[in-house]
C-alpha cells in the first residue's frame, strides 16, 4: 500500500495504533510500522482536506491532501517535535496549496467551502434565518476572495480551522509576533470589505 492516501486504512474497531498520540505513531513508523502511518493519515486526513479547501485548493484539495502525506512520510525523519504532528502537516498542505497557486493559469479555485456549509432547513419560521445565514456566508466568502492570500492564510487558520497563535505560526512558516499582528490586520481589512459590502446593499 502506498503510504499517505486518505481512506486506504484497512479494518474497523478500535485498534492499538488508534490508542496511542501522534509521537508514538511517529516513533512507530520510523521503525518500519507501515500501519502506524496508516493510524496518522486516518486521524488527519479531515483536518488536512479542511486546511487545503480553506486555503484555495477548491476541487484539487483531495490531490494536494494525498501529495502532502506522501511528502510528510517522506520527510519524517526531518520532524523533531517541535510544534506538533498535526501543525507539522498542516504546514505541508499549506505549502502544497501554495504551489497548487503557482502552477494555475487561473487562481480562481477559493470555494471556501467549509465556510459555507448549508443550514440544515427547519420550520417555516426558520425560512428567512436561513436566507440571512446565507447571505451572511456568500459576503464572508466574497470578501474573503479580495484578501491578499497571506492575509487570507492568518484568517483560515486561526478563525476557520480554530488554530491557536502557535500552531498558526507553526503551519504558516512565521514568528508568533508576527501571526498576531498579520491577523489584526487582516480582520481590519476583512472587517473594511464587510462593511463595503452592507453600505453597497444597503
Amino acid at each position: 500500500m502506498e503510504p499517505g492516501r486518505p481512506g486506504r486504512c484497512h479494518g474497523s474497531g478500535p485498534t492499538a495504533e488508534a490508542a496511542l498520540d501522534d509521537d508514538a505513531l511517529v516513533t512507530r513508523v520510523r521503525a518500519g510500522d507501515r500501519e502506524a502511518y496508516d493510524a496518522l493519515v486516518a486521524r488527519h486526513t479531515a483536518s488536512a482536506y479542511r486546511t487545503a479547501v480553506l486555503l484555495g485548493a477548491g476541487p484539487d484539495a483531495e490531490d494536494v491532501v494525498q501529495e502532502a502525506f506522501v511528502k510528510a512520510y517522506r520527510k519524517l525523519s526531518r520532524y523533531r517535535g517541535e510544534a506538533s504532528f498535526r501543525s507539522w502537516l498542516l504546514a505541508i498542505v499549506a505549502n502544497e496549496t501554495r504551489n497548487l497557486h503557482r502552477t494555475r493559469s487561473r487562481r480562481d479555485g477559493l470555494t471556501l467551502r467549509a465556510a459555507a456549509e448549508p443550514v440544515v432547513a427547519g420550520g417555516a419560521d426558520d425560512g428567512l434565518d436561513a436566507v440571512l445565514a446565507a447571505e451572511r456566508r456568500a459576503a464572508l466568502v466574497g470578501a474573503l476572495r479580495l484578501l491578499p492570500v497571506r492575509d487570507r492564510e492568518a484568517i483560515v487558520c486561526r478563525y476557520l480551522l480554530d488554530l491557536g497563535e502557535d500552531e498558526t505560526a507553526a503551519v504558516l512558516g512565521l514568528p508568533r509576533g508576527t501571526v498576531k499582528s498579520r491577523t489584526h490586520r487582516a480582520l481590519a481589512k476583512l472587517r473594511a470589505l464587510l462593511d463595503r459590502e452592507v453600505a453597497h446593499r444597503g
